[in-house]
């Protein structure tokens, strides 16, 4: 796999869930109008509306700006203010509409609040008992020297078509021998996850000689195949691999390109770090069910 920043990324585990709670305004309507203001008079300190006797309080004024700004990357205006002030009084209308409807008691609402409080709830409970070992400077160290340890000397670009069966695959072949793009048939027969993107495959390398479990994640005879093509080349026949046969295209080749270990170090450490989260999380879970009576 090729050793680029990108490639650094694309190893970063997902973590469990997000435990940061917020809340944040729908997007920003632009309707003149959506608010008309009353006669104003003079607010108590700390309100920036009073909407049939209820304060919006300059605070949660205050908040939903801070979300805008630091989601949709808008300056804090007056323009931005004003807009977001008018979609609370709108809010507070609507609130106060489906309360004098009885909206609260209809099994709907009563179903997503008792969902809202359930996530919160649990959200909170991980992140105050999930603790994950903290990361080390040696030990990201020791992943990028580990990684760097693992690649070849070259880095190759392959495209590959992964069909389920012989007859599929004698099909592709002749297509490819009239002149049909690679990436056509990729689209049109591919079972594989790349076949969305014509079959491109990110770059990837590997140590020599190739064994079983040092082909980034590719069945070995694929691999195989992708070191012995030329640059531009396709394997005269679709090789065998697992239930499916699959037809490789070398695009390009080029020496492994390296990173500095001060590149590469801040996403390896996130990587770590998730890799930590989730060890600990499951170790969390474990010991939850091993105290657990259940019964199934």
């Amino acid at each position: 796999m090729s050793f680029t920043t990108t490639t650094i990324r694309a190893l970063c585990v997902t973590a469990f869930a997000s435990v940061a709670l917020g809340t944040a305004m729908p997007t920003l309507v632009h309707a003149a109008g959506a608010a008309a203001p009353s006669a104003s008079s003079a607010l108590p300190a700390g309100t920036v509306a009073i909407v049939n006797g209820v304060a919006i309080p300059q605070a949660q004024l205050d908040e939903v700006v801070r979300v805008a700004v630091q989601t949709s990357r808008q300056p804090d205006t007056p323009q931005l203010r004003q807009a977001l002030k008018a979609q609370l009084i709108t809010r507070e209308l609507f609130r106060q509409g489906a309360e004098k409807g009885r909206y609260d008691t209809k099994p709907e609402v009563l179903q997503a609040m008792s969902a809202a409080k359930l996530n919160a709830e649990t959200q909170l409970y991980l992140r105050d008992n999930i603790h994950p070992e903290p990361v080390t400077d040696a030990q990201v160290k020791a992943r990028y020297d580990a990684i760097v340890a693992s690649l070849g000397k070259e880095e190759y670009k392959p495209r590959l078509i992964a069909v389920a069966d012989d007859a599929t695959a004698k099909t592709v072949l002749a297509a490819l021998k009239s002149g049909t793009a690679f990436d056509a048939l990729a689209r049109q027969y591919s079972v594989a996850p790349s076949k969305a993107a014509g079959g491109e495959l990110p770059w990837v390398g590997f140590k020599t000689p190739l064994t079983e479990g040092n082909t980034q994640g590719l069945p070995l005879p694929v691999a195989q195949a992708i070191t012995q093509l030329p640059a531009g080349g396709v394997t005269p026949a679709a090789i065998p691999a697992g239930n499916a046969r699959v037809i490789v295209k070398l695009e390009a080749k080029r020496p492994t390109q390296v990173p500095a270990f001060d590149q590469a170090k801040e996403t390896i450490r996130q990587q770590l770090q998730a890799l930590a989260l989730e060890k600990a999380a499951a170790q969390f879970t474990g010991s939850l069910m091993k105290n657990a009576t259940i019964q199934q």
